[in-house]
This record gives C-alpha cells, sequence and structure tokens, in this order.
C-alpha cells in the first residue's frame, strides 16, 4: 500500500477517525490490520445510506486488510437503541437467520465476500457465564453508559430504559476485545458503541482500538435519509427508478454523493457541479446505477429518464395489470394491483398530495372508484407507470 491509498481510504468519505487519523495511517504502512463491521440483522431494508460503510468496508479488502462482517446473532437479541425512542422487538433464531440472508443478497451489490470473513458474535456472547457478564460491567460505569443522546432524550420525555439496552454497548465492545481488532467501522450514529469497543479493548487486552466512522448522507428531498420520510434509494432499486431517484437529489447533496460514491477528482466535480449541474448530476446517476447494477442498465435508465421527464411523455414500455373486474377504488389499485405503494396510508397521502394519475386525469380523492375498459395507464409518483388490462 502507499501513503496515497492509506490517506484516500482514511480520509474520502469519512466523517472522523479516533483518536488519529495519523496513527492509523502509520500503523497500515507497518502491518495489514484487522477490522470489522458490526451489522444486526433486522431484515431491513439497505438504502444508498447503509452503501457508505459498506463501500468504505470493501476498499479496505481491497486493499487486503483483514476484514471481517460481523453478524450480530447475540445482540440482535437485546437489539440496539440507537436512534430509537423505544425498545425493539426480540428476534427468534430462524427470523435472524432468514434476515442475514435476505441481508447478504441486498449487500452483495457492494461487498464481494469472498475478500471478507463473515463472523457470529453469539459464538461468544451465548457462551458468557453470570461471573463474566459481571466482570464485563464492572469495567465501565452506569453513567458512563448513560451519555448515550438517545438516554437523555428518553430521560428528558420521561420514557423507560431497559437494563437490557443499557448492556447493548457493552456487549458491541467486547466483539472487539474478543476479536482483538485494529479498528471497527460504523456510521456517526454508531461512535458510542465503537469507542466503547475502543475501552474494553484498552482495558482487557491492554492495546489500541482505532474508531472510523463514516458519514449520514441526505435523501432526494434533502433530509437525512430514512425510509420514514420516503427519501431513500435502496441497494436492489429497480435500475431506471433507481436512476430517477437521484435525479431528484438537491444539487447542494450532490458534492457528498461524489465523494462517497465515485473516485472522480473533487477540484473538478465542484466545477462540474457549479457550470452544469444538470450534467453532473446525470454523470452521477449514470455513476451509482452502474456501480449496482450495469452500464447498460444505467442508459436504460438515463433514457427512461429523458422519456418521461425531459420530454415528459408516456413510456412506450410499462408493466401491465390485470384488474378482472370494470371498476376498482383507486387505492385498490395502487396497493393490490401495481403494488406501487407499500400500504394503503402511503397510496392515500399520495393521492391527496396529488401524485396519483389515471389516464392523465389527476386523482385527489383517495375514496374514487375508476372504471376499467382496459388500456388505461396509472401514473404514481414521477416515475412509476403501469398499464392497466381487464
Amino acid at each position: 500500500m502507499s501513503k496515497k491509498e492509506i490517506q484516500e481510504v482514511l480520509s474520502r468519505g469519512v466523517s472522523e477517525v479516533l483518536p488519529k487519523s495519523e496513527k492509523l495511517a502509520e500503523l497500515m504502512e507497518k502491518k495489514k490490520i484487522k477490522l470489522y463491521l458490526g451489522i444486526d440483522p433486522t431484515g431491513s431494508l439497505l438504502t444508498l445510506g447503509h452503501g457508505v460503510v459498506l463501500k468504505k468496508l470493501q476498499q479496505f479488502a481491497d486493499l487486503g486488510h483483514h476484514v471481517i462482517l460481523l453478524v450480530g446473532n447475540g445482540t440482535v437479541r437485546i437489539g440496539d437503541p440507537t436512534g430509537r425512542d423505544t425498545t425493539r422487538p426480540v428476534l427468534t433464531d430462524k427470523e435472524i437467520k432468514e434476515n442475514f440472508e435476505d441481508w447478504k443478497k441486498q449487500a452483495g451489490r457492494i461487498l464481494d465476500f469472498k475478500k471478507i470473513e463473515v463472523k457470529y458474535n453469539g459464538d461468544w456472547l451465548d457462551k458468557l457465564s453470570y461471573a463474566d457478564i459481571v466482570k464485563l460491567m464492572g469495567k465501565v460505569t452506569v453513567q458512563q453508559l448513560m451519555e448515550r443522546d438517545m438516554f437523555q432524550k428518553r430521560l428528558k420525555d420521561g420514557k423507560p430504559i431497559f437494563g437490557h439496552e443499557i448492556m447493548y454497548p457493552l456487549l458491541q465492545g467486547y466483539d472487539s476485545v474478543v476479536m482483538d481488532v485494529d479498528l471497527e467501522l460504523g456510521g456517526t450514529d454508531q461512535t458510542f458503541n465503537m469507542l466503547m469497543g475502543r475501552t474494553l479493548q484498552r482495558t482487557y487486552n491492554d492495546r489500541e482500538k482505532f474508531v472510523l466512522a463514516t458519514p449520514i448522507i441526505n435523501g432526494t428531498d434533502g433530509r437525512k435519509m430514512s425510509k420514514s420520510y420516503n427519501n431513500f434509494v435502496s441497494l436492489d432499486e429497480e435500475p431506471k427508478e433507481m436512476f430517477g431517484k437521484l435525479m431528484a437529489i438537491p444539487d447542494d447533496v450532490m458534492e457528498q454523493y461524489y465523494e462517497i460514491f465515485t473516485e472522480e477528482n473533487m477540484k473538478e466535480v465542484k466545477k462540474k457541479i457549479k457550470n452544469t449541474p444538470r450534467d453532473a448530476k446525470v454523470a452521477l446517476a449514470k455513476h451509482i446505477v452502474t456501480w449496482l447494477h450495469d452500464a447498460k442498465s444505467a442508459e436504460a435508465g438515463h433514457q427512461d429518464f429523458i422519456t418521461k421527464f425531459v420530454k415528459k411523455e408516456v413510456p412506450d414500455e410499462m408493466p401491465e395489470f390485470k384488474v378482472g373486474k370494470s371498476e376498482i377504488g383507486i387505492l385498490d389499485l395502487i396497493t393490490d394491483v401495481t403494488n406501487f405503494s407499500p400500504s394503503k396510508s402511503e397510496a392515500r397521502r399520495l393521492v391527496q398530495q396529488g401524485g396519483v394519475t389515471f389516464n392523465d386525469k389527476k386523482i385527489d380523492d383517495p375514496n374514487v372508484t375508476v372504471k376499467i375498459s382496459g388500456g388505461e395507464v396509472l401514473k404514481v409518483g414521477k416515475r412509476k407507470f403501469g398499464k392497466i388490462t381487464k
């Protein structure tokens, strides 16, 4: 590894390296380090937001370091309270296994599992004795554990904090001790947990553990990318839909996306965004769709975008959906027939916000029933078209 490669992986698309980036760089110049990313297999849909730390993990693997993906089948039984004001439901072993397979399939668009070792923290956490747990709890104070932002928020709001939730950072930190790692990766929302591992690594193994935090990105509406905001781009999004969503991101988000998801020179990127923002966004969308799918899909997504939004035409090709009756409620059509919306409540919101047209006529009443004779075109949002047949 050259110093330039080390500098690049430790700075580009990185929020901070603790305690010091320079010290970690020195270590990487001397040896191949051992590092890990921990994930709790909750079965969640993976988004481009998750892609930030996954891409960083793969970069370390490509440089030849010992990279571990740690499946938290032990910690998931507690549930990470990060960002939540309520406890998480407890999952069964079967659910955990199924969820990880789903997670792995999505993450496989970014991670090369031939270069990454997969471990499960249940292999050691499930074997901890009562004495081991008491010893572990004796390594930190309650005051340290209660410093977490979400715990402070719950206290302020008068909401409960359960004992097992306080244990979560300790158990995650213990993973670093058992695997004896040099570095842990995670989003900035995981910094508290990762630093707990640093504390325990010094206490148990008398050596340093570094922490690398990746940034939280904004979504298509400029707010933090979140499934609750419905402003996300999923990793397995259909290419045309992915391209369209990426073209919807605000201009001021582009620079962050370029830095994280491309390898382009940022001085040139800034010029491109300033002088030709539309072209810059097209190039960015093509790059990301090519990365997660392929170049052919990226070009198809571009052409589809031109047809739908530049020329403002109904696409020549669209999925067909059969309705076996002459009338149907618009919400049923959107959810049950076309699956253009995951729920009736979401479909209702789309209708009320003017995001649904039927045969080029805007539908603003969620209780309306539309007539079906065959050949009608349903448009939901900006990018979803469907031909209705009888």
